[in-house]
This record gives C-alpha cells, structure tokens and sequence, in this order.
C-alpha cells in the first residue's frame, strides 16, 4: 500500500545524514522529503538545494519532493524483492516435489534381497 511506503521513505529520511539526503537530492532532481517547510536541524529537515541543477535556475529554485521523485523507485524495489521471494518459493516447491516423488526408489547398490 502507498500509505505504508510512505511511512517506510520517511522512517528512512529521518535517520540518513545530511550527506545522504544531500546525494539523493542530487541524483533524483528533488528537493526536501516532501512538501512541508522544515528546518535543518529538524530530522525531516535537508540540505539546501541549489546544487540541484536540473531544477534551479538564476533566481528560482522549485523542485518536487523527493518522495514524488522516490515512489518509482521504491515501488521497483518492492517488485524486485516479491520476484526474488517468488523464484525462491517455487524452487523449494520443485525440491519438495522431487523429494516425495523419488523418496521411495530403491539404492540401486544395496542388496536386493534386503527387505528396505
């Protein structure tokens, strides 16, 4: 749901430094977390943004939230991480099949006069 990946982007922006917030501004032309005014200091706060060059020019400086800029992004992560889960699931349901339907063959060294 959008509502938890929301909380999940904001948990994650509250605890990287201003570094981090810094080189993800950068790399996805965004600026601040999301729409509201926080200050520096504030753990939902960010850098300034006029390193931003995709989005600021000579006197003005507007850029998306980066959670507008993120959800793409986010969403491709969640979608990876369900297909890796869901290779794995079905290649455990191969083994778990392939052990039920040859469980029962015979050691073709054993002595074919034993009972098992």
């Amino acid at each position: 749901d959008k509502r938890e990946q929301e909380q999940l982007a904001e948990e994650g922006w509250r605890t990287v430094s201003m570094d981090l917030k810094k080189e993800v501004q950068k790399d996805f032309n965004c600026c601040g977390f999301d729409d509201k005014i926080h200050n520096a200091t504030d753990p939902m706060g960010h850098p300034e943004c006029e390193h931003v060059s995709a989005c600021c020019s000579l006197s003005d400086c507007r850029c998306l939230p980066c959670m507008k800029q993120l959800q793409s992004a986010i969403d491709y992560g969640f979608k990876l991480c369900g297909g890796v889960g869901l290779f794995f699931s079905f290649t455990e349901f191969v083994g778990v099949w392939l052990t039920i339907r040859y469980r029962n063959q015979k050691d073709p060294r054993a002595n074919p006069s034993a009972f098992l």
